[in-house]
């Protein structure tokens, strides 16, 4: 890929599997890595970031698979991250054998204050790391990716340095990430500007960015850096990541296509001309949303942009008199574009398997025999509570089914009692992963305590519950409830989430995920994170 040929228009670097994956409580498996893979790919994204495969067997494993599955000839680039070091770019290029377009993203710091307290290494050692480390992933795939950790707060001068060796060695892609979220728009942009007209070689690499959303800036940066060169944008599905997350995928798109006329001048392009400036389909967006929040576990804010609940939403009489008359008065832009269509209802208890199959590849879902066997069930079961089935109900249905979490605790029953004045009381029944069914009862200050305090008699892993949301999937007294619940043990955040019309079961059941994601965690241990201090100096070289 030359940066030739795509001066014209953005490249989208979908690092949701990636950076996204280390938000506080969004791990995921490898089945749900590779379903949220998949649908990145119906989205139209160039590159998967699809994870850090030194990091553990699971990462590798996810990285490969989707290299595989994902990484067809026709199908986005797959990336594996690598820090500066032979072992990182090895394992790397091992797991992205199947893909048919690889990329290896390799990365070491440039901040005197990461030189120092982190990697406790001079100017010059950096230096000489850079060109050995790019040339042996060059040796490996030709698409090779390098990164100056911290750039935002590096020495310009220092930057420009790296830069040109890192091109010099072979990177096709140099990406400037905004680490920790500090820079402002026009600091962005001068930076960019700055790398544009003082590394010599630029034009022989795309200039990626990479930022962090620590002061709501990261949107607002990298539409400047656009303006002055920037041609690929890294990038996660409602914005999630480190700490308060990375610059939306979402937002960024919807950004380039609405004001498509303002930022056409800067590709070249007519201002007039209505050709699309990434190759995005927007009609997936909100799909792809919804499935990146129900397997993480990460709740979208109602009021946040594009995806949000009330984004398409008008309480004030004036916006809905005015939106009535013309939606262009206060909407600049249709909710179709991303996805958001009506309720519409398309089957009924009467329905078969071939129709149900049918409606779910239509809205994008292509399951396996044993998948849809089980989301048929839970149709069929809807069907008996609900008169009118919608499109939102079978995606909540499906994201449900999907989730692929191993049921080492598999909740059989739960009964609640509870009223004015009754006493909350919970009875449950687990299946352990060693094949016992137990039973046990609690007593709650409501139904949903209740059942918590029995599962943890049953199951006896310590935990804290830190967060309870739920959400109805349609309007109406029998719409189905979504239950997002996140839980603290030792310092680690894990997420659960299930749907249901009965919120009580809902909220068992989302605790239970919560639970079984923990003692997989618990049995498995720690795995390294790629940007821990600690982690990094342990296996860093001192010489390379």
């Amino acid at each position: 890929m030359s940066s030739q040929s795509q001066s014209d228009r953005i490249i989208i670097f979908d690092t949701t599997l990636r950076d996204g994956e280390q938000s506080p409580g969004a791990t995921l498996n490898v089945d749900e890595k590779l379903t949220i893979a998949r649908q990145l790919a119906r989205l139209g994204v160039d590159v998967i970031e699809a994870g850090f495969p030194f990091a553990s067997p699971g990462d590798f494993e996810a990285v490969s698979r989707i290299a595989d599955i994902v990484g067809t000839e026709d199908g986005p680039t797959i990336c594996g991250l690598a820090r500066a070091t032979r072992q990182d770019i090895k394992t790397a290029a091992e797991s992205l054998k199947p893909a048919a377009n690889a990329r290896i993203h390799t990365f070491i710091a440039t901040s005197d204050i990461h030189l120092e307290y982190k990697l406790r290494k001079t100017r010059q050692d950096v230096l000489d790391i850079i060109p050995e480390m790019v040339a042996y992933a060059k040796s490996f795939v030709d698409d090779v990716e390098f990164s100056p950790e911290d750039a935002g707060r590096s020495d310009p001068e220092f930057l420009y340095q790296a830069l040109e060796v890192a091109i010099a060695s072979g990177a096709t892609t140099v990406n400037i990430p905004d680490t920790v979220g500090y820079t402002t728009p026009s600091e962005f942009g001068g930076l960019i500007r700055g790398i544009k007209k003082n590394v010599p070689n630029i034009d022989q690499a795309i200039i990626s960015v990479h930022g962090h959303n620590d002061l709501g800036l990261a949107v607002a940066n990298f539409l400047e850096a656009v303006k002055n060169g920037a041609r690929q944008l890294e990038c996660t599905i409602n914005g999630i990541g480190e700490r308060a997350g990375n610059a939306a995928l979402e937002e960024l798109v919807m950004a380039l296509h609405v004001r498509r006329h303002y930022f056409n001048p800067f590709f070249g392009r007519s201002p007039d001309s209505e050709e699309s400036l990434t190759t995005i389909d927007t009609s997936q967006i909100y799909k792809t949303s919804r499935l990146v929040s129900n397997l993480t576990g990460m709740f979208v804010q109602p009021n946040k942009a594009i995806v949000g609940a009330n984004a398409f939403a008008h309480e004030s009489g004036i916006h809905q008199d005015g939106v009535l008359k013309h939606k262009l008065t206060y909407e600049i832009m249709d909710a179709q574009m991303i996805g958001l269509t009506d309720n519409q209802i398309v089957l009924g208890k009467h329905s078969g398997r071939n129709a149900f199959r049918a409606r779910l590849k239509e809205l994008g879902f292509d399951l396996a025999d044993q998948e849809l066997n089980k989301a048929f069930l839970r149709f069929k079961d809807l069907a008996d509570k609900k008169k009118e089935i919608t499109d939102w109900d079978l995606e909540a249905i499906v994201n449900d089914e999907i989730q692929q979490t191993p049921e080492l605790f598999r909740l059989e029953r739960v009964q609640v009692s509870c009223g004015d004045p009754a006493q909350p009381t919970a009875t449950v029944t687990v299946l352990t992963p060693d094949g016992q069914e137990l039973t046990d009862a609690a007593i709650g200050t409501g139904p949903v305590d209740a059942v918590y305090k029995a599962i943890n008699r049953v199951v006896n892993l310590p935990n804290q519950l830190i967060e309870f949301s739920v959400k109805s999937v349609t309007e109406g007294i029998d719409a189905i409830g979504e239950v997002t619940i996140r839980l603290r043990c030792e310092g680690r955040i894990f997420s659960g989430h299930a749907a249901n019309t009965d919120i009580v079961v809902a909220s068992a059941h989302a605790y239970t995920h919560a639970l079984n994601r923990l003692y997989v965690a618990v049995q498995k241990g720690n795995v390294i994170h790629p940007q821990r201090d600690d982690v990094a100096q342990s296996i860093l070289p001192v010489r390379l």
